[in-house]
């Protein structure tokens, strides 16, 4: 265990200079940020400022010498200043990441409670009604893009039948306003879930210590929760770890739909659009450092499934 975590420690260093790098180099191909500060009419600012404006913010330096600046920036826990919102990247950042985790929490709550349970439904009763039920919802999750399934959810149970409101999220909790958020950012990982499930329980079902636990006379509830399904769930497992990381790190369609105020739609897409390079950069930073941590964890996962995955070597 230690030396694995030595070698994903190592490796994790390496996808973040590699991530990072790459945003560094690709944010440079984009318009200057310093057009953020000059007025629409084009007109305002000489040569001599645009110059200490770029001295100001670093952009007169090197390339090589801009990321090594911001590298130990971050090493010190400094994500920058944002340039179009003149606050600091950690603090925009703590104040939306709340309501992504709500939003990630509830719609991986919603995929993990509907996509397993009908996957061993559908394996257990193979060939049945439940089996090509089940296999009906996951291709209709599968095929429908969420802000399809966002946009029909909220004509339904919004406006139609006026069951749930349309969007926005209020400073004090409101369960209601969470129900068609999450079953739009949920539904789609269920159906994925779902086919994992059912095709990991139908290939586990078919080896021969299933059907020896059946001949010994082990009951089939048995049979079915703790040894097939429990050898069953390294896929789904993964697949539900690295879905919730990237809920994290901001379902950015979800939010714009439902207007919610979430770190995808309040960080991520308006640094995009006001190229807003330290707000990109400490978004994009904070990304990666959530989905490694998850991949980790899904590994080590693993051992806790199944005892005989071993990370590594003896240690």
């Amino acid at each position: 265990m230690v030396n694995f975590l030595a070698r994903r420690f190592l490796s994790s260093i390496i996808s973040v200079i590699g991530a990072t790098l790459a945003i560094f180099i690709l944010i440079q191909f984009h318009s200057d940020p310093r057009e953020l500060f000059v007025p629409d009419s084009g007109y305002g600012i000489s040569e001599e400022q645009w110059e200490l404006l770029g001295d100001r913010m670093g952009l007169n330096d090197p390339l090589h010498m801009q990321y090594i600046h911001w590298i130990g920036n971050v090493l010190r826990g400094d994500l920058g200043v944002s340039l179009a919102r003149d606050r600091a990247v950690t603090d925009l950042i703590r104040g939306k990441i709340g309501a992504t985790i709500q939003l990630a929490v509830g719609g991986w709550i919603f995929a993990v409670m509907l996509g397993i349970p009908m996957g061993v439904l559908a394996a257990v009763k193979r060939g049945t009604f439940w089996d090509y039920f089940a296999r009906s919802l996951a291709i209709v999750g599968q095929a429908a893009p969420p802000f399809v399934t966002a946009l029909v959810a909220i004509w339904i149970f919004a406006v139609w039948v006026e069951w749930f409101p349309a969007g926005g999220r209020s400073p004090d909790f409101q369960w209601k306003e969470y129900v068609l958020p999450c079953v739009a950012l949920g539904w789609s990982a269920a159906a994925s879930l779902m086919r994992l499930t059912r095709s990991s329980m139908l290939e586990v079902m078919d080896s021969e210590y299933i059907r020896l636990a059946r001949a010994k006379g082990v009951g089939w509830n048995i049979v079915i929760y703790r040894h097939a399904l429990r050898n069953a769930l390294i896929a789904p497992v993964t697949s539900a770890l690295l879905v919730f990381s990237s809920w994290l790190n901001g379902a950015l369609v979800v939010e714009i739909v439902f207007s919610w105020p979430g770190i995808g739609y309040d960080a991520l897409y308006r640094a995009v659009n006001d190229n807003d390079f330290p707000l990109l950069l400490g978004t994009v930073f904070i990304f990666i450092l959530i989905y490694l941590v998850f991949a980790t964890i899904a590994d080590i996962a693993y051992t806790l499934i199944d005892p005989r995955v071993r990370l590594g070597g003896a240690d």
